[in-house]
């Protein structure tokens, strides 16, 4: 089935107990038909060798991994949802399914569901998932993944054969079981949960389990040197490498155009990776105004606000720490985030332009905050105009955009071969505007085709080999004690 010697099951999870987890079965569906299978990350994870019939046994039956989780996991948190406290949530119609480490890198890398049937947690809901839901999450991940966003990637979609009812789209629609491959689906809600609880114990368990598991140097430094003052050093130091990890997520959305919709507390990874795809956007014109969620009314997580909607996500998680460290230290290490997106924002941009820094601020910083301001007024379509600057090769014209052209004569391609890949000589950019996506399931709902969209696949495929941008993942937790002086 797989190759011994690539495959790497873990368990590391279970480690933590049954209050940070409910054991689960998956639903008994009616039809399992294999609609999508990422074998680019099967080939990655040591999973190449699969037939489409055991896709389904694992990816629509849910079949456990030898050496893997015996039984799925639905797991305990809670969090703030539009900022307000919900102390009813957890995984209520998705499960962790199974671990494993990445062959040759060592990650730790979760197998999570989306559509998996009834959990303790699932409330008033059915537990299931759209066919359309599970279309738009595979369009989503692979572009961000292609513009080189630090995200979960949706690593299969099995149409399940029921007919649901949902209240945002025409009903009955089709229904499907999702697997994303993530680094981890530790959130900071994770955190509040024990926290509201007043389970101090369960509480710093978590801390030292996840600087085990994804900051191991921050582990080390805290609780096995000679001189380590245990969870009262682990925390701020904790909270800064999360912080820089969001931070950099948040700089990855800017220079990707994209709008997540629902920046809540239980939609945070520690890791930073960008997950859980409902309403989403990717800006058409440079909007800091556009919202993904028709119930965001207030624009808290508008595109131009995803800066300051997750530094309150950070606090949150700051709020629960500095039960465990001293005061000063927490507040000092929430400083890391603004220093951290700064830096993040300017180095997206410029991978976003196929431009290299000149290595002076004095000339970096200017111009991409008037090639900013020179997108918001002139309303040019944004894909289409980042992918013709790409490289320095072809500026908008207009006497808007004069200073622009002006200043990006001091930069230099990062790579002047890139631009011979076939892709920029198309005249238009690999986009997925809200009409798009719509005209993609069309067929789909309609005649069962799936033809526009496995050729908007083989687009993103072209761009990411074009763009050749590799997402900045989370480090070892080195980072955190280097800037804390520790």
């Amino acid at each position: 089935m797989t190759d011994p010697k690539a495959f790497e099951p873990a368990r590391n999870h279970l480690s933590l107990g049954e209050g940070f987890f409910a054991p689960v079965d998956a639903a008994d569906f009616p039809k399992t038909i294999l609609r999508y299978a990422n074998h680019d990350w099967a080939e990655k994870v040591g999973l190449q060798g699969l037939s489409e019939q055991q896709w389904i046994e694992h990816f629509g039956r849910f079949k456990p991994f030898e050496g893997s989780l015996p039984q799925p996991l639905a797991l305990k948190y809670h969090g703030h949802q539009f900022r307000h406290y919900n102390p009813d949530l957890g995984d209520g119609r998705g499960f962790l399914f199974a671990q494993m480490r990445e062959p040759g890198a060592g990650r730790l890398l979760d197998f999570g569901t989306k559509g998996s049937g009834q959990t303790p947690f699932s409330r008033a809901g059915d537990g299931r998932l759209t066919l359309k839901g599970g279309v738009r999450e595979v369009l989503a991940t692979t572009r961000l993944e292609a513009l080189g966003v630090n995200t979960s990637k949706t690593f299969a979609l099995v149409e399940t054969g029921e007919a649901l009812h949902r209240g945002d789209e025409p009903s009955p629609t089709r229904s499907a079981v999702m697997t994303r491959l993530s680094h981890g689906h530790i959130r900071i809600g994770s955190f509040q949960r024990p926290y509201f609880l007043q389970e101090q114990d369960k509480l710093e368990a978590l801390l030292k389990y996840a600087c085990a598991t994804y900051a191991p140097a921050i582990h080390k430094a805290a609780y096995e040197d000679e001189g380590g003052a245990g969870a009262k050093m682990a925390a701020p130091l904790f909270l800064r490498w999360v912080g820089r990890n969001c931070a950099h997520t948040v700089a990855d959305w800017f220079a990707a155009g994209f709008v997540h919709g629902v920046l809540n507390t239980d939609n945070i990874n520690i890791t930073g990776e960008s997950f859980d795809y409902g309403p989403f956007r990717f800006l058409e014109t440079m909007d800091p105004n556009k919202v993904a969620a028709y119930f965001d009314h207030s624009g808290l997580y508008a595109f131009g606000r995803q800066p300051e909607a997750v530094y309150w996500n950070v606090q949150q998680l700051a709020s629960v720490l500095v039960t465990i460290a001293d005061q000063d230290a927490i507040i000092e290490a929430l400083k890391g985030y603004s220093s951290s997106l700064s830096d993040a924002v300017e180095d997206r941009l410029l991978r976003r332009l196929g431009l290299a820094s000149t290595g002076r601020r004095e000339l970096d910083q200017p111009f991409l905050q008037n090639l900013l301001s020179t997108l918001r007024t002139t309303a040019i379509p944004l894909d289409d105009a980042l992918h013709r600057a790409f490289g320095g090769r072809e500026w908008p014209a207009g006497d808007a955009w004069e200073d622009v052209r002006s200043r990006a004569k001091d930069f230099e391609p990062v790579d002047a071969d890139r631009l011979d890949h076939p892709y920029f000589s198309n005249s238009a950019a690999c986009s997925l505007a809200y009409d798009e996506i719509e005209a993609l399931w069309a067929p789909i709902a309609e005649n069962d085709d799936w033809s526009l969209f496995a050729e908007k696949l083989t687009q993103t495929d072209a761009m990411a080999s074009a763009y050749a941008l590799e997402p900045e993942t989370a480090d070892d937790g080195s980072h955190a004690l280097v800037t804390a002086g520790a």
